[in-house]
């Protein structure tokens, strides 16, 4: 049985036009643009890799905060997981899935 996360197709359709992959991952799946993650889906939660300009922003967002891959995991470093109002309005969804793209794929490899 293939596992999808509730808002999989969601993702793949705001990520539309980019080259992205899905992996599973732990209890979720992993959103990949090239090889650079860049998105988390666990559950009915997307959690976006974010810069710290974006992610400040992100997290003043009513309902949304640092993501965990479990209720009892530490949060994941620069992901934020989206809060509802953002994934159910498309159109901001979009702008913030290709920040978090972009974000990723430019990082700097330590």
């Amino acid at each position: 049985m293939v596992y999808r996360p509730i808002r999989y197709e969601q993702m793949m359709k705001a990520a539309e036009g980019m080259d992205v992959r899905a992996r599973r991952m732990f209890d979720g799946m992993a959103i990949y643009t090239g090889e650079k993650m860049f998105a988390y889906l666990v559950g009915e939660d997307i959690g976006l890799k974010l810069s710290p300009e974006d992610r400040n922003t992100a997290l003043s967002l009513n309902g949304a905060e640092p993501l965990r891959a479990a209720p009892d995991a530490e949060p994941m470093k620069e992901y934020v997981r989206m809060p509802k109002d953002v994934l159910d309005d498309y159109e901001g969804f979009v702008c913030w899935v290709k920040k978090s793209a972009q974000y990723a794929t430019n990082q700097a490899v330590h």
